[in-house]
């Protein structure tokens, strides 16, 4: 004699006239589903609170610095990199300093209205800095992202220097003043690389950016 009840762990039976799934949709991996994104939104946050960040604290070291003076360059540049090399640590993943640098323009233009002739040397900079990173072992090895960070500075210091030649080369009293300027600035640059990774530990420390 013949039972209807299944064994355990089978399929139920198919019901007459209903559609029949195939097994991803059953399981619920369909096609074009489920996918992975590269870029998480809790990534995105993440790099446009870093980017607003370097911004606002560019104008706060300003303002209490009374204006452009070199210790107020000095600080400015220290901050950037430290809050930079602290996103790079904390992603770990390719294209995150390219994509800060974006941000970092956009933050530029939308608060001081400037930051376009910046443009292509900030982005030249983003992508020879990811390359450099590549070349030494990806986002996971330390010493690539403090060496990414440092060449980016500078790349775009002379970036910077090279767009101020363009509008000043006939002027040479300012064109030395912003050669001066732009040295001055990356010495707070390369001050900040140890600084960060002081930084660093203290928020391995306390739980905040993990190894």
């Amino acid at each position: 004699m013949k039972t209807n009840a299944s064994r355990p762990g089978a399929p139920p039976p198919p019901v007459p006239g209903a559609p029949v799934l195939s097994p991803p949709v059953l399981s619920g991996t369909a096609p074009g589903r489920g996918r992975a994104r590269y870029w998480a939104v809790r990534e995105l946050v993440t790099v446009g609170v870093f980017a607003a960040l370097t911004k606002v604290s560019s104008l706060l070291v300003a303002l209490m610095g009374g204006g452009m003076n070199p210790l107020t360059l000095v600080l400015k540049n220290l901050v950037f990199t430290v809050l930079a090399l602290v996103l790079l640590f904390k992603l770990r993943k390719a294209g995150t300093l390219l994509l800060f640098t974006l941000v970092n323009v956009l933050v530029s233009m939308l608060l001081m209205g400037g930051g376009f002739f910046l443009l292509p040397s900030m982005l030249a900079a983003g992508l020879a800095a990811e390359g450099i990173i590549l070349l030494l072992g990806g986002y996971r090895n330390e010493m690539a992202l403090v060496a990414g960070i440092a060449c980016y500075d500078i790349l775009f210091k002379a970036g910077s220097f090279g767009v101020s030649w363009l509008f000043v080369r006939e002027q040479p009293e300012l064109l030395w003043f912003t050669g001066v300027v732009v040295a001055i600035g990356y010495v707070g640059a390369l001050a900040g690389l140890p600084v960060g990774l002081r930084f660093l530990r203290e928020l391995r420390h306390a739980g905040i950016v993990h190894e």
